[in-house]
């Protein structure tokens, strides 16, 4: 039995640049999107040729910045099938105001970043006290964080999610770990610490994908071990498409060559139950 796949981490870019402007944040425009951007009709059919029923689709910071317009526009057309996880200024004065306006228009989540990015910073505003009003919002609501970071920013990780027990934060892209030497992967030692708090979970992107493969023992033991150490109710999928170069059913594929040393019943969380937990509407 085939299991149900909701992508939560894909990303689209409009070719209309009069309604949706291009202003990167930092003013640094991602690469990806200048060169390879697929626009929501696209990705829509994209998703039915590989099988990918719903999404949770990511805002392009490096492309608009903090206008989210273009996704919040395209998941109205469907909001069933689709959530929008977008990006704000949680230091602005008015943050809870613009809280407001996005959760209104289709806001299914809010990513954050401290590195990662065209942009690099140290990533301290993460757990300055100013945004914890619009923490305090998600935990009310039940709206997840997602958090784009690499190791470095773990344990800001690990402080939020002790301040914010009720508030589920997903890491982008596994918080690209360091799998040197294979098995027991000793350098993950800070990501699988995590594990204990019961409100992080990690996102499996095809960046995840191409570490495992390279790593000594590949996918095989790298993907059994995460859920071991994680379970597998804690790991999503999200194809990072187009960041990461498709065809959309290309990364699809790379992702059941991964999973398959998992067992159906891991699949399917990760595939796609995990999504349902971290973004409601789509269940």
């Amino acid at each position: 039995m085939k299991p149900e796949i909701i992508d939560i981490h894909p990303h689209i870019i409009s070719t209309d640049t009069v309604r949706y402007p291009i202003a990167p944040q930092h003013g640094h425009r991602s690469n990806w999107s200048a060169t390879r951007p697929v626009t929501f009709e696209q990705m829509i059919a994209e998703m039915d040729e590989a099988g990918v029923a719903k999404a949770a689709i990511v805002h392009s910071s490096t492309t608009y910045g903090h206008n989210n317009s273009y996704v919040a526009d395209s998941v109205a057309t469907d909001p069933k099938r689709f959530t929008g996880v977008y990006s704000f200024d949680l230091l602005a004065p008015d943050a809870l105001k613009t809280f407001d306006h996005w959760l209104a228009n289709g806001m299914g989540g809010i990513r954050l970043f401290t590195g990662g990015a065209t942009h690099q910073s140290d990533g301290r505003w993460l757990v300055n006290p100013a945004t914890f009003p619009i923490w305090e919002r998600c935990a009310d609501i039940g709206m997840t964080m997602v958090v784009q970071t690499t190791t470095d920013g773990l344990p800001m990780v690990v402080e939020l999610a002790e301040r914010f027990p009720t508030v589920n934060i997903a890491l982008d892209h596994c918080a690209r770990p360091v799998l040197d030497g294979g098995a027991p992967y000793t350098a993950c030692a800070e990501l699988f610490a995590l594990a204990k708090y019961e409100n992080v979970y990690l996102k499996i992107t095809p960046r995840t994908f191409d570490l495992a493969q390279a790593a000594p023992g590949g996918a095989d033991a790298f993907f059994p071990h995460l859920v071991k150490v994680f379970g597998a109710h804690h790991l999503a999928f999200g194809s990072n498409y187009p960041a990461s170069a498709g065809p959309l059913k290309k990364l699809i594929d790379q992702g059941h060559a991964c999973f398959a040393s998992l067992s159906e019943e891991e699949s399917a969380w990760v595939w796609g139950r995990t999504a349902k937990v971290l973004y409601p509407t789509l269940a």
